[in-house]
C-alpha cells in the first residue's frame, strides 16, 4: 500500500481554533493537510498557531507516520481538489454553510466525505445545502479538538461514515455514532444538562461558581475521565451492578431528578456567572488559562496512553 492510500490528502475549510486544531492534528499524524479560509488574517494567526499545536501532539508522544507541513491553500478548490475528507469548520451560520457546502461539492471528488465540525447545528440543517446530502457527515469535535479525542459521527452513508471512522481512529481520535440526528449531539447535550443544574444551584444560592467547578473536578469528573455515566452507576450498585442500584437506589434517583432546576439567565444570574468565574481565575487571562488546561489535557493524556 502506497503512503497516499495509507495517508490520503486532507482539505481543512476554515482556518478558525477548531480548523486549525484540525490541520495540527492531521499533519502531526503523517497527513499531507492543506488548509484554506477566506480571511488572510485567520491564515496568518493559523500559520502562528501551528508550531505551538504540534508541539503539545509531540508532548504526548502519539505519533504516527512523521509530521507533514501543512500546505496553505489560496483558493478552495485547491484545497478540496482530491482530498478524501473535508473537514468543514466555518462559522455556525445555516446560510454561509450551505453556500459553502455547494462550492465544495462543485470541486470535491465524487467519493469524498464532507464532515463537517458543526456544534450547534445539525445534519438536518446542513444537508440542504448539497445536491447529494449522504456526501455530508457531521464530525463534532471537542475543543481543543487536538488535544480531546471524542468526535461525534452523524451521516446516512454507512460506506463514508465507515471510511470516516477509519480515518479518525488513525489520528487517535475516539468516534462515537449517533443514532439519530439530534441538536448537540451526545456530549454538548450531557454538558448541557450539567450546566444548567450548575447554574441553577447559583441561582438559588445552594453554592458560589468555584465550589461547584471545584466540587465537579475533584468528584465525579474526575470518575469521569475514566468511565462513562451509565459505568459509574453500574460499579455503584455493588455486585447486583444496575439492577442492584435500580432496585435500592432508584427511588432516590428520582427524588433528585425531581428537585432538579430550571434557571433564568437574568441579568443578576449573569452578574454572579461573570464574577464567580472571574473570582476562580485569580487574574489569570484566557491565555493562560487555555494554557493550565491544555498542559493538565496532555498530562492526562500521556498518562492513560502510559497505561495502555
Amino acid at each position: 500500500m502506497t503512503a497516499e492510500a495509507e495517508h490520503p490528502p486532507i482539505a481543512i475549510v476554515g482556518a478558525g481554533l477548531i480548523g486549525t486544531a484540525w490541520a495540527a492534528l492531521f499533519a502531526h499524524h503523517g497527513f499531507p493537510v492543506r488548509l484554506w479560509d477566506p480571511q488572510a488574517a485567520a491564515m496568518d494567526r493559523a500559520a502562528a498557531a501551528l508550531p505551538r499545536l504540534s508541539a503539545q501532539l509531540s508532548a504526548i508522544a502519539a505519533g504516527q507516520g512523521g509530521p507533514q507541513d501543512v500546505v496553505h491553500c489560496a483558493t478552495l478548490a485547491e484545497a478540496v481538489a482530491g482530498a478524501a475528507l473535508i473537514q468543514e469548520s466555518a462559522p455556525e451560520d445555516v446560510p454561509l454553510k450551505h453556500a459553502l457546502l455547494a462550492e465544495i461539492e462543485a470541486t470535491m471528488a465524487p467519493e469524498a466525505i464532507i464532515a463537517s465540525s458543526t456544534s450547534a447545528l445539525t445534519w438536518s440543517d446542513l444537508g440542504p445545502g448539497l445536491a447529494e446530502p449522504a456526501r455530508l457527515i457531521t464530525a463534532h469535535p471537542f475543543n481543543p479538538p487536538h488535544l480531546v479525542p471524542l468526535v461525534e459521527l452523524y451521516g446516512t452513508d454507512p460506506v463514508r461514515m465507515d471510511r470516516a471512522e477509519a480515518i479518525y481512529r488513525m489520528v487517535g481520535r475516539v468516534p462515537v455514532r449517533l443514532r439519530k440526528d439530534a441538536t448537540g449531539h451526545i456530549a454538548n447535550r450531557l454538558a448541557s444538562a450539567l450546566w444548567r443544574e450548575a447554574v441553577y444551584m447559583v441561582q438559588e444560592g445552594i453554592a458560589d461558581v468555584e465550589a461547584i467547578d471545584t466540587a465537579l473536578a475533584n468528584g465525579p469528573g474526575l470518575r469521569w475521565s475514566v468511565l462513562g455515566a451509565h459505568m459509574a452507576y453500574h460499579l455503584g450498585g455493588g455486585p447486583q451492578g444496575m439492577a442492584g442500584y435500580l432496585d435500592h437506589l432508584g427511588p432516590s434517583q428520582e427524588r433528585r431528578w425531581a428537585s432538579l432546576g430550571t434557571p433564568a439567565l437574568t441579568p443578576e444570574v449573569r452578574a454572579a456567572l461573570i464574577d464567580g468565574v472571574a473570582r476562580e481565575a485569580g487574574g489569570r487571562s484566557i491565555a493562560e488559562l487555555e494554557q493550565d488546561r491544555d498542559a493538565a489535557l496532555i498530562a492526562l493524556l500521556r498518562a492513560r496512553k502510559a497505561d495502555g
